[in-house]
């Protein structure tokens, strides 16, 4: 969404015509929820997606329309194959797109919700009379640069995280190994409690042993992170959240740790593994559940 607000901006600086297509609302089944945008531009080609060619070839049809009479419009589409040249594509999602369409000549507007996004601060975007509310990248900081650490990192980021990996390793913690994510070299607990560690970060331990997976989650584990993970068998867990609760930890505070970390879906390589805890992480974005089912610490385990 950044990108395309910077589009925004840079083409009507340029004197450029931009038509902003954002899905304002949708009823039933449609290939993309509000909020989701597309930028059309004077030469017909499109940036960004509403989620299927043939909802975007007839709202490209109609915002280029628009944009010749300097005018702008809330549009509805059915989505019944009943529309438009473009719905010969063959998308019948049976629901309803309302989509708002604004010739946009002047960028201010646009230009101060990217520069809020920039600042990791949530932005309200306004096309036409529809509103939708933008949530800043969330920070994924991945204790350990092992295998495991590398293989989340590759997806992570394109998932739309911005990744930080802290690992003690000079050669683990690499630029070859983690070549677009924040690298971190150092004491692993040291350099997580000075990470600014916000209601957006989510932090995930994965760390090359029991002793550092401890420190790392008792640097983490009182912060208002909005998911920490840890990796290891159901014992070892056990064992550290004992340790931690020994040490002061309330054990509401180990029960939102999620452990053992990672979707159930019998993953064994650490690209399974990754893939597996990559999925928790987008749930949690996405619709807040209890899936992944953290393992609880019973009080009573802490006196056994």
């Amino acid at each position: 969404m950044l990108e395309l607000l910077d589009e925004i901006v840079t083409r009507t600086a340029a004197g450029e015509v931009v038509g902003v297509c954002m899905v304002a609302s949708t009823r039933g089944s449609t290939p993309q929820k509000a909020g989701a945008l597309m930028l059309v531009l004077e030469s017909g080609q499109t940036l960004g997606t509403l989620g299927g060619g043939c909802v975007e070839a007839e709202v490209r049809t109609r915002a280029q329309e628009l944009m010749h009479r300097r005018e702008s419009k809330t549009l509805e589409f059915k989505l019944d194959g009943d529309v438009g040249s473009g719905w010969d594509d063959g998308l019948v999602c049976g629901g309803t797109m309302r989509i708002a369409v604004e010739t946009v000549t002047e960028a201010a507007v646009f230009r101060s919700v990217a520069e809020a996004v920039k600042r990791a601060e949530p932005a309200t975007l306004t096309v036409v009379d529809a509103e939708h509310t933008f949530e800043p990248r969330p920070s994924l900081v991945i204790a350990g640069a092992g295998h495991v650490g590398q293989a989340l990192a590759a997806i992570a980021g394109p998932a739309g995280f911005d990744v930080t990996v802290v690992d003690d390793r000079p050669g683990c913690a690499s630029e070859q190994r983690f070549p677009d994510a924040t690298r971190i070299v150092g004491d692993i607990e040291c350099e997580l409690r000075g990470l600014p560690i916000h209601a957006n970060t989510f932090v995930v331990i994965v760390t090359r042993g029991h002793r550092h997976d401890a420190d790392a989650l008792a640097a983490v584990v009182d912060k208002p992170a909005k998911y920490v993970g840890l990796i290891g068998s159901k014992r070892k867990i056990l064992t550290i959240l004992r340790q931690l609760h020994g040490n002061g930890v309330d054990a509401d505070t180990l029960a939102k740790v999620h452990a053992p970390i990672g979707l159930s879906i019998g993953a064994i390589t650490p690209e399974e593994i990754a893939i597996s805890i990559a999925a928790e992480l987008v749930a949690i974005r996405r619709a807040p559940t209890d899936i992944g089912r953290p393992l609880k610490l019973d009080p009573k385990l802490a006196t056994r």
